[in-house]
């Protein structure tokens, strides 16, 4: 599986963005896909995961209903769409796939990655 993160740039506070993770190989439409995003000065951490048929999701406490994760197997691509943005959200965001089903935040669970693509959000 190759990923390939688009999307990133910069947004105002309170604007939007959308990021594609665009995948290739057969396994990718079989895989468990999360965002995931390192902040500077923090660690890595999950930000949501979305499971190979849509039906199984999960995201980060922290967002609080501004991000939604889905997907579309047909054309390989997942995607995340990112409202009212706030200047915590500024990080280098990464797809990443996993083979196991569990839409899990364990990074160690997710054998393909992505080259990261930056957002900046300015207030």
């Amino acid at each position: 599986v190759q990923l390939q993160a688009s999307g990133g740039g910069t947004a105002q506070a309170g604007g939007s963005l959308k990021l594609t993770c665009a995948g290739s190989g057969r396994a990718f439409s079989d895989s468990t896909v999360g965002w995931f995003r390192r902040a500077p000065g923090k660690e890595r951490e999950l930000v949501a995961a979305i499971a190979r048929s849509g039906d199984s999701i999960r995201y980060a406490e922290s967002l609080e209903g501004r991000f939604t994760i889905f997907r579309n197997n047909a054309e390989k691509k997942v995607y995340l769409q990112m409202n009212s943005m706030k200047s915590e959200d500024t990080a280098v965001y990464y797809c990443a796939a996993s083979r196991w089903g569990d839409v899990t935040a364990a990074m160690g669970q997710y054998g393909y990655w992505g080259q990261g693509t930056l957002v900046t959000v300015s207030s």
